[in-house]
């Protein structure tokens, strides 16, 4: 990634306000703002970039997270990941309080704020338009172009199925989806100007034939003529992925294949289990693809969308709480990945998803969702908002920032540590108990408490 480019200072005057960030003439130059929060933003982040780099754009890259104040950033995405692994039930209710309540609270508001001039003076002097992969960039982008202080189109790219409030920023000019499902939702929740136009995926994840299958399981020692599922759990491996395991072992659909992503201590404990096909890291995912016959995930993110490219029909199963459960019943809406509910129906899904009508109406819907030709696509799309310009806009005044006093800033920590980093909870003061959230997540997410029930567990475990 890209460090930020900072710009010149700005000599402040008495008589008249700022200029709004973008030249009235500007270069083919476009910044993307994502967020290194597991992997699946980043990946939509880089793949768009790939694309715009082939069409002939300077692209820049941002992280949010390294742009908060007082180094927020590392504290936020360690306290997601925490509560992810150790309180789920707080992150169901806090999704579900954000999403009643139709986005964050004021905590998440007020480091939202604090975060503006510091991605303002990140974007390189001429960028011509900006595209956000993350609810929260979304917002702090639409914030600006508001207050008039961004002078170019901000488009987001929803990269999930299922679209929280969070993701929908009254400023943005442009929202693009992969399908006709989010797009319904994000018009629903007020987004203005929504276009259908793809997923993104790298063109390493794409069809293979028989004998490239074959290699590839060669290459990873996977059983040659027996049916494989390939069970995901993000780059973190969180959810009740040694469950599922156990489960895929003893419906005898298929052998399970278990990716573990940077989760060391689930692999070891995988292995422990008798699991044997069981994967850290892996850097040819499009090849482990290729080997296996059905993906079994549970939160619906940018994998799902790989596996689609892939041809490889997917499950969604024991799905981790908010946007896996939500993203589930999108994706099944939408016709491309099956979610299995009951148990007892995995063995006659699974079967049905290798070698039956469900997994070839799955592969046909699944590859329909892309772009046919390089012309299409949310790389296009975004370059195309860039060459004509932003839509006119009644702009709003810039709100003053406050300062943050410092006995309040531990309150803004753990509430963004706790949820602001999914940019789906963070609205604590939006659900109905949320200082009884916030005194269990701050007792859950001390980094010197085990595990339940686990003594001195390896941080990251959950089953």
């Amino acid at each position: 990634m890209t460090n930020p480019g900072h710009s010149p200072a700005r000599r402040a005057t008495a008589a008249l306000p700022p200029a709004p960030r973008g030249s009235a003439t500007p270069s083919r130059r476009i910044g993307i703002v994502s967020a290194g929060v597991g992997a699946g933003h980043d990946g939509a982040a880089a793949e768009l970039e790939r694309r715009l780099l082939a069409d002939g754009c300077a692209v820049d890259r941002y992280d949010l997270l390294d742009l908060l104040p007082a180094g927020l950033g590392r504290a936020v995405r360690d306290g997601y990941r925490r509560m992810l692994v150790r309180a789920p039930w707080a992150y169901q209710r806090i999704y579900a309080g954000t999403e009643r309540a139709g986005g964050g609270g004021p905590v998440a508001r007020a480091l939202l704020r604090a975060a503006e001039d510091r991605v303002l003076n990140a974007l390189r002097p001429g960028t011509g338009a900006v595209v956000s992969t993350y609810p929260g960039a979304s917002r702090v982008l639409g914030n600006l172009r508001l207050a008039g202080r961004l002078g170019v189109p901000v488009l987001t790219y929803l990269t999930d199925f299922s679209v929280h409030p969070l993701w929908v920023a009254d400023g943005v000019d442009v929202h693009l989806a992969a399908h006709a499902v989010p797009a319904a939702q994000a018009r629903a929740a007020g987004a203005r100007d929504v276009r259908v136009c793809g997923p993104v995926a790298d063109p390493r994840f794409r069809p293979c034939d028989g004998p490239e299958r074959d290699r590839a399981r060669a290459r990873f020692g996977l059983p040659h003529d027996t049916p494989l599922a390939l069970l995901v759990a993000g780059s973190w491996g969180v959810g009740p992925v040694r469950r599922v395991a156990r489960e895929l072992r003893a419906c005898g659909a298929a052998v399970p294949v278990v990716v573990c992503g940077r989760n060391e201590a689930l692999a070891r404990h995988l292995r422990a289990d008798g699991v044997e096909h069981v994967h850290g890291w892996v850097d040819d995912m499009p090849g482990l693809m290729h080997a296996a016959d059905v993906l079994v995930q549970n939160a619906g993110g940018l994998t799902s969308l790989e596996a689609f490219a892939t041809g490889l029909p997917v499950a969604s199963y024991r799905c981790i709480p908010g946007h896996g459960l939500t993203n589930a019943a999108a994706l099944d809406e939408a016709g491309v990945a099956v979610w299995i509910r009951d148990p007892a129906d995995l063995k006659s899904v699974l079967c049905d998803l290798v070698d039956g009508p469900l997994g070839q109406r799955q592969r046909t819907a699944a590859l329909g969702l892309f772009a046919p030709t390089p012309d299409d696509g949310p790389a296009a799309e975004a370059a195309r908002v860039h060459r004509t310009g932003p839509a006119p806009r009644r702009h709003r005044p810039a709100a003053r920032l406050r300062r943050t006093r410092p006995r309040r800033l531990g309150v803004t920590t753990a509430a963004a540590c706790a949820v602001w980093a999914c940019a789906v909870g963070t609205g604590i003061a939006a659900t109905e108990e949320g200082p009884v959230l916030l005194r269990t997540l701050g007792h859950s997410l001390d980094p010197d408490r085990p595990e339940p029930g686990q003594g001195t567990a390896p941080e990251g475990h959950h089953s």
